[in-house]
């Protein structure tokens, strides 16, 4: 593909993307009364992980596991944010997203386009330390954010302290502090009476 082509394929992937902003999550944002979108959350978890990296169970390079947190959601512009406790759209979840990568890393220029897909299924795969890691701090930022918007997004959805765990356990695969700390979030949570027990 010729350079110009390349240049007007890359821009037609960043203006189609753009629409990630719209995608709005269940997740409230911690400084405001609003839910934030999922153009936000892939921005905050990138920071997640550049902050927190030296809590990964195992070494990692920081700048892979960013890329995969700016790029792990960009499938949502098609399939929609699928919040973690909705069981029923999990069974398609894998479909949507599968077709949303198709299309959306298909408007890159070929090689970039592989380049981004096989990072978005490193992410999904989670097999990888740092696919672990990624996966790991994208849980923990929206037990983050749920705990101090007083478990707002929780709340609005029946999700008790057991669902919580069970879902957010996963956590430990990647990293044993940040699982710790999310025990110690909900164990609060329900001291302080905004998680049901």
């Amino acid at each position: 593909m010729p350079q110009n082509a390349n240049l007007e394929a890359q821009i037609a992937f960043l203006v189609e993307v753009d629409k990630l902003k719209s995608v709005l999550r269940r997740n409230y944002a911690i400084h405001g009364d609003r839910r934030e979108n999922s153009a936000e959350h892939s921005w905050h978890v990138a920071l997640f992980a550049m902050v927190l990296a030296e809590h990964s169970n195992e070494p990692v390079d920081i700048n892979r596991v960013v890329k995969m947190l700016v790029i792990h959601d960009i499938v949502e512009v098609d399939a929609g944010d699928t919040f973690i406790y909705d069981d029923a759209g999990k069974e398609t979840q894998v479909a949507r997203e599968k077709r949303a990568a198709d299309r959306l890393f298909g408007l890159l220029p070929q090689k970039q386009g592989e380049l981004f897909r096989h990072l978005w299924e490193e992410f999904e795969a989670a097999a990888t330390p740092e696919a672990k890691f990624a996966k790991a701090i994208d849980r923990f930022a929206a037990a983050l954010h749920n705990y101090k918007t007083h478990g707002r997004g929780w709340s609005e959805n029946g999700i008790g302290r057991n669902r919580v765990l069970a879902v957010n356990e996963y956590v430990r695969g990647g990293s044993t502090a940040l699982w710790d700390k999310i025990q110690g979030l909900v164990n609060s949570a329900v001291k302080e009476g905004f998680l049901q027990s």
